[in-house]
Order: structure tokens, then sequence, then C-alpha cells
């Protein structure tokens, strides 16, 4: 049977991917489309073809020979835009990852290397498959070599195929022929000059006659129309440099390696952690599927009647001992218990040992802090177990948090993983031994031994990955953060997320209802300078009334029309008065859709309240997130947005709320680290901080700051710690790019020991691979050692930027934890309720409120001592407006 080798043109393949894939980025804000577009083609492309050689050609950004023959070539052509830049490297890395061979050349492009090793091929008896989205490579067509051009149509990507033959028929010529009309056509991408006045039709036709250009030349008098016959004879040096910049080169000095190229195993261990890192969860079970065999316990102990638990509780050693619980739509379907010595152990609850016995006798396994239980994400178990056995029981390690700050940027921290980065294991997911997108009731369906394998050998996972994780931690400085801070801030989520939060259902009916009357009247008001109706969320229609009807400049237009994003719009907002309500509408629709609408839809019916869950280990910075709802995102700038706050109220009238919140705690944090002695004073002296840098930068007294100048000090301040650049401030203030450098100079004139610490910071992360907050909150930086500029430069800002934010993530942390303690332990019936970025939220007894508004402040100041003051204040109000 004849070998096939597939070479694709990778510049061309991953550009129509990043165009085809909106935009996508993982944890640690890398982009991600271009590579997971590119994955997708190839992948498809591979089923269908089913090559034995694969290969991927890249142009380099040099200057190849069609540079120095023509300065002009490719001189209209765009720059790489900055989000598909970054992808390059990530691509080059995942193909190596999946041992698939890749070639570039200086002074020569992918197009030539292309038709070099499709050429060898064919010497060598390969047949080639040829794939690019560039219609250039039709010329290398024959009868045995493919072109393939993958297009997108509605929104679907299909591929044509082209032999010699296909050419042909839908251009009229041989596919050497091609590059003869493409001579005299020219090409506006590539800025190849051609014939001026004659198209692709008038060239077609001239070569289909005179069959090559210097046949054409030779006849130019007989050439019609008179226009082209005319040109052809005055720009036939033109059309012969045309035709040598659009010939693809097939004798370049470079060989085929088959060996090289041969298609192995390309969905390996390191390739699967590539796209675990990249976070294209679509495509994990292919590269899973080919791995090594999962390991699992085979040997272990049953226990399935009352009698037998009650033994083996009875007999239960206190040691060290990991443990899962498996529930199924909150049905305890057992317990599955690991032990060094013991081994693994599967309790199963059914008919001969019910989900009361079982709990029943598992409480003192799970209430004696002698045993030193280990679990897997146990914020879900502390609320299974404090309802089933009266307590919350006291875990004392927890692996996925672990997990999770030894890798803050991971994708998941699943028992799968756990296997692969601490053991070196294979281990199947829970997806994918239930089956994927089925319920978990699918577990029920699983034979016996499936069950129990699978069971406990999650628990022994964790038990072995625990002692790995514990080593890893002491040896990073980290014990202090898992035990004394994130450890109990387990217990702190857990009963916030119990606990929840009281909605006043009236207030958001109304709230709902007043959105839909604001929206309703921008609506009009909009149609009313449009000048006509049409779709307001629809991006292409909304394109063509702003550039087209109204003829507003800046259109981005894209193969499915303008851009309208926000970033557009804004640059716009002062061109026409439609736009500044365009932008509003959005924002509008958003609190509608989002909150309003949303909020009622996760409202509990019979408390009124709504339960969000608070997420440990997603942010890379150590920040809180919230889900299901949001209420971190809620829009406090607008003030419609501050308003949904009123709709948060106590549960009843014995209660009201104190809201606390740190006073600039980020730019506190970054005094400290720096050790800058003008702000360190500043705080200390509990001056203005923005009126300060405004008098500082602006060069004008104290007291005589205007309103603007500080408000514009208070963008260079906060922008700083997110390592700003001039032309963002630029774009935030509404200056020149010249105006903000030199606010920025100013800044770090006046304050020399940030910029020393920022330089340092940087310098540091590049060195060590990491960054870190005050409490050892590290931070992997391998960005800084890209070759790739932007790639590089989004590294040093998130270097810059990660200590500052993850220590004030931890000092709010350590906060929670104290203020739950002392109202646990000081009886209160207050409770905290809500986390807020620099925000606490107590739904507080009214008896309480003095004593509870001190433990509050007392905690939150006291929380870390720094070389400035921490600063807080405490509000109380009938509901969350009213205490903000």
């Amino acid at each position: 049977m004849t070998e096939k080798i597939m070479l694709i043109d990778g510049n061309s393949i991953v550009n129509r991917a990043f165009y085809g894939v909106p935009l996508l980025t993982n944890s640690a804000g890398q982009y991600t489309n271009g590579v997971y577009g590119f994955l997708n083609i190839l992948f498809k492309l591979m089923d269908e073809e089913k090559p034995d050689y694969l290969a991927v050609a890249f142009d380099l950004h040099a200057p190849t020979f069609r540079h120095k023959e023509f300065g002009g070539y490719k001189g209209t052509r765009k720059g790489m835009p900055d989000e598909l830049r970054t992808q390059m490297p990530l691509l080059k890395e995942m193909l190596q990852a999946m041992n698939i061979q890749t070639y570039e050349m200086e002074g020569y492009e992918a197009d030539d290397i292309l038709g070099t090793l499709s050429a060898k091929a064919e010497e060598q008896g390969v047949v080639p498959v040829v794939v690019s989205g560039d219609r250039d490579l039709l010329q290398l067509a024959s009868e045995t070599l493919k072109v393939r051009i993958p297009k997108t149509k509605g929104g679907r990507t299909e591929t044509e195929d082209y032999y010699a033959k296909d050419v042909v028929e839908k251009y009229g010529v041989t596919p050497l022929e091609f590059i003869d009309v493409k001579a005299l056509m020219g090409d506006a991408s590539d800025n190849i000059p051609g014939v001026p006045g004659i198209g692709e039709k008038t060239a077609a036709k001239i070569i289909r006659e005179y069959h090559d250009l210097e046949n054409a030349i030779a006849h130019a008098s007989e050439v019609k129309p008179k226009k082209a016959a005319e040109n052809l004879a005055e720009f036939q040096a033109q059309a012969r440099l045309s035709k040598f910049l659009a010939t693809i080169i097939r004798d370049m000095p470079i060989s085929l390696d088959k060996e090289g190229t041969k298609i192995g195993n390309m969905f390996n261990a390191t390739a699967y952690d590539l796209v675990k890192r990249l976070e294209l969860k679509s495509m994990f079970d292919r590269f899973e599927k080919d791995e090594v065999q999962t390991t699992q316990i085979q040997d272990f102990h049953g226990v399935y009647s009352f009698d037998e638990a009650k033994i083996f509780f009875q007999n239960l050693e206190n040691k060290e001992t990991a443990y899962i619980i498996l529930m199924d739509e909150s049905v305890c379907q057992g317990l599955a218990l690991y032990q060094e010595d013991l081994g693994g152990v599967w309790l199963e609850v059914g008919e001969e040992l019910t989900e009361e016995q079982f709990f029943a006798l598992a409480k003192p396994f799970f209430s004696d802090d002698r045993f030193i239980k280990i679990g897997h994400d146990i914020k879900k178990d502390l609320k299974i177990l404090g309802a089933s056995i009266g307590e919350m029981p006291k875990i004392s390690f927890d692996t996925a948090i672990g997990a999770y700050i030894l890798n803050p940027t991971g994708s998941s921290y699943d028992y799968d993983d756990l296997a692969k980065t601490f053991l070196n294991q294979v281990f199947p997911s829970g997806e994918e031994v239930l089956g994927k997108g089925k319920s978990k009731k699918a577990f029920c369906i699983l034979s016996e031994e499936e069950r129990k394998n699978f069971a406990v050998t999650q628990a022994k996972v964790c038990f072995e990955a625990k002692k790995i994780m514990e080593k890893q931690l002491a040896e990073n400085g980290q014990t202090e953060l898992f035990y004394d801070i994130e450890m109990p801030l387990i217990y702190v989520l857990a009963d916030m997320e119990e606990y929840g939060i009281k909605v006043d259902k009236e207030a958001l009916l109304l709230y709902q209802k007043n959105l839909e009357t604001s929206i309703d009247i921008i609506t009009k008001e909009i149609f009313s300078l449009s000048g006509e109706e049409f779709n307001l969320n629809s991006p292409k229609q909304l394109g063509v009334i702003l550039f087209e009807k109204l003829g507003l400049k800046g259109g981005k237009k894209t193969k499915t029309g303008y851009s309208t994003a926000a970033d557009v719009l804004e640059k716009l907002k002062y061109e026409h008065p439609m736009v500044e309500k365009i932008l509003y509408y959005r924002q509008l629709a958003k609190l509608k859709s989002t909150y309003a609408d949303g909020l009622l839809a996760v409202m509990d019916e019979k408390t009124e309240k709504i339960y969000s869950t608070f997420n440990q280990t997603i942010t890379a910075t150590g920040r809180i997130s919230s889900t299901e709802p949001n209420l971190q995102n809620i829009p406090v700038r607008l003030e419609l947005g501050r308003e949904l706050r009123k709709v948060f109220i106590p549960e009843n009238r014995e209660f009201c709320f104190l809201d606390a919140d740190y006073s600039q705690i980020e730019l506190r944090v970054l005094a400290h680290i720096a050790g800058d002695e003008t702000l360190i004073n500043a705080f200390r002296n509990n001056q203005d901080i923005h009126r300060l840098t405004a008098s500082q930068v602006f060069h004008v007294p104290f007291d005589e700051v205007t309103s603007l100048q500080r408000s514009n000090a208070k963008a260079v301040n906060f922008g700083i710690v997110y390592g700003i650049g001039s032309f963002s401030l630029s774009q935030d203030l509404g200056i020149s790019r010249k105006e903000a450098e030199q606010y920025i100079a100013a800044y770090f004139a006046k304050y020399p020991n940030i910029k020393k610490y920022l330089n340092e910071t940087i310098q540091h992360a590049t060195e060590e691979g990491y960054v870190s907050t005050l409490w050892n909150r590290r931070r992997a930086m391998p960005e800084l050692q890209s070759n790739n500029f932007v790639q590089r430069s989004f590294g040093e800002r998130v270097a810059m930027n990660m200590p500052i934010q993850g220590s004030a993530a931890d000092i709010i942390k350590i906060a929670m934890v104290h203020v739950h303690k002392a109202l646990k332990e000081g009886g209160y019936r207050s409770r905290l309720i809500l986390q807020v970025h620099d925000e606490l939220l107590i739904e507080t007894y009214i008896e309480e409120r003095e004593a509870v508004a001190r433990i509050l402040k007392e905690n939150m100041e006291q929380a870390a001592e720094l070389s400035v003051p921490l600063d807080v204040e405490v509000h109380e109000g009938n509901s969350w407006f009213e205490a903000k």
C-alpha cells in the first residue's frame, strides 16, 4: 500500500483557525483559540487522510529571497495580532510535544518548504497531501499530489480538494499555468504588482490562449482588450518579477526526514499535560486514550453489612487515613478508605447497611481528631457530614487545595490530575468512568468490581499524593499558607455557602421591572437617532448602522461584519450620541439578564435566599471567586449596579448588616513590599494618597491639587500596581501617549523604590521562574522565558502585580478565618455571609452589633503586620446597599 505524507502550512492554518474560533484564554490569561482551532483542523484532516507521515512548515519573521528581489513584497500586510502572536510559541511547543516534525528556514517561506518536501516525497514514492489556506499552493497540484484548502462556511470548516484536473476544471489552466495567471493579475495580499488593468478573468483568458507568460508577452499586440495589450507590453518586466515572486521553490537545500516525520505517539503524557495547561478541555479524551494503562487497586477489603461495618469502625486504627465519600444526588453510595497498613477498604451503603446506620457508625471516625483524615475538595464533604453526623469534622489535609497551592495555574485538580502530577500514574477521571454527558447516577450501573476499584483507587491516590505534596509545601515554605490560611478557610466558606444571603424578592422584581422600562426608553432613543429599528444585540446590524449609515470612522471590518466590541465603541462615544447610548443599553441589558433575571433563577423559593459557591482553587493570585451567582462582579461604578445591592437584606428584623472593607489595601501592600518611605509615611500620617501623588507628579502644592489631577493620579497609582503601560494609561485618561509616559516617569521619580521593586521582581521571577506573596503563595512565570516579546511583556505585568494582589488576597483570607473563629468561639448569633474582594459582610444580630463591629475591625486590621497600618471602615445598614 502506498505511503502518504501530510504537509501543513502552519502559519496559514493557525491564522485561519485564529479568526475562525472566538478568542479563548486559559485561567492564566494565555490566548488559546489559535492553537485550539489548529488542532481541530489537524485532527479532522488526519482522521480523513490517515497519513503515515506528517510535517508542519512555518515562516520565519525574516526577509526572504523575494524581499531581496522586491522590497515591497508583502509590504501591505498588517502585522500579526498580538493575541495570535503569543500563541505561535505555544503551537510549536504543542507540535513538539506531540512528536510532530516542524520545518522553517531563513530566507525561504513555508510555501517553499512545502513545495520542496512534496517534491522529495514524490521522488521517494510517498504520496503528498498539502494543506494550506493559500491558493498559491495550487501550483503544486498533480495527478497524485492533492492540495487541500480549508474554508469556513456557515461557521463550519469544510475543505476543498484539488488535484491537477480540479485546478483545470475551476480555473481553466494547469497548476503550472496558474503561476502565470498570478504573474498577470498580481496579488494584493502579497503586494505582487502584476500588470495594471489585468484582473483574474482576463489573466486566465490570456494564459488559456498563450499558456505561459513569455508567449503572452511575445503576442502582446494580439491580446484583447486593447488596454490589456498595451499594459502587458509596457509592464512586461513587472510581470516577469511577479512570476518570480509567485513561483514556489521546489529544490530548497533541505531533506525529507522520513523517520522524523513518521507519525508515532502523538497523544503522549507530555502533550496531554500541555493540553491541560492550555485548558483545551474538549481534547482531553483524545490525548488520554493512548496513554499507559491505568493502575488500580485490585486487592481490597469490602464491607457490606451493618455488623461488618460496626466491627470495622471499632477496630479501625487511629492512623493517617484517606477517605472518599461517594454521593449520588445527595444519596450516599459508600465510603472508600485507605491506610498504609490496612490498604483499601470499600464500605457500601445499601440494603444491608443503610445510610442512617452508616453515618451513625462513621461518626466517631469523622469526629475524632486523632484520625488524620485526608480528603479531596472537602468543602462539599463538610456540608454532607455536618448534616449527617450533626457536626463539622476536622479534616487534616485537602489534596485539591494542596495541588492548587503548588500549581495555582492548573486547569483542574481532579484525581486524574493528582495521579499524573504527583504519582506519575494515569488514573481515569470520574467523568471518564461514569461516561461523558451522563449524570452521576451512571455510577450505580457500573459493575460492583468497577465501583469498588474506582472509589478505593481515588482514596489511594489522595493518600500517596498527600505525602509528596506535604514535602513540596515544606520545601517551598508554604506550610503556614496551607495549614493556617487555606485549610481553616474551607470551613469558613462552607458555612457561608450553607447559610446563604436573603433576597428581597419584591424589591428584585421591581428592580427587574425598572430595568425593563429603562431598556425600553434607551432602545427608542437609539432607534430615533439611527433613523430605523434594528436588532440591538446583533453586532452585524449595529456595525452597518454605525459605520455605513452614520459614516463613523474607525470601523474594523471582519469576515462577519464590523467589530462593535466595547473597546471600539469607547473610542467612538464622543463621535455620535448614539454610541454612548449603545454602551449604556449594554450595561442595562447585562444587569437585567445576569443579575435581575439571574438572581431570580437561582433564588431558593422556600427560603428566598441565594446560595453562592465560593471557589478557592480558581485564581492564580489566590483571590476567592464566587459562582452561581457571581456576587463579586456586581457592577458598582454604574448607579443602577450599586442599587442592586438594595435587594440583599438580613434574614429578619432581628438582624442588620455590618460591612467592612480595607482602604487601598493593594497600595498599602505595595508600600510595604517596596519599602518606599514617601508612600509609607503618607499612609502612617493618614494622608490622601491620590492627592499626594498628584502633588508629586504634577508639581503643585498639596492643597492646590484639582479634582481632575487627583483622579488622574488615582489612575496612575492603581495602574502601577497592574504594570500599566503608557498606551493603556493614555486610553484610560484620554490623554496622549507622550503625556502618559511623562506621568509614569514623574511617578517613578518621586517613588524610586517602587520602580526598583518592580525591576527586581521581574529579574527575580526571570531567574527563579516564579513570583510569590508575603505568605509564599507562588505563581510560576514561564512567560518570562518566552522568545515572544508580547508574551514576555504579559509575564512582566503579571510578575509585578501578583505579589501585591496575592498578598492582599492572603490578608483578607486571614481576616476571614480570624473573624469566623471569634464569632464561633464567642457564641455569637452573627455570621459572616459574604466576601467580595477587600470587603466582608456580616449578618449581625442587632444586640451584638457593637461587639461584632469591634471584632470585625480588629481582626481585619490585625490580620498582618505591615510597615503601614491597615485601615478598615465598618458601616451598618438594613441592606447591603445601606451598609456599603
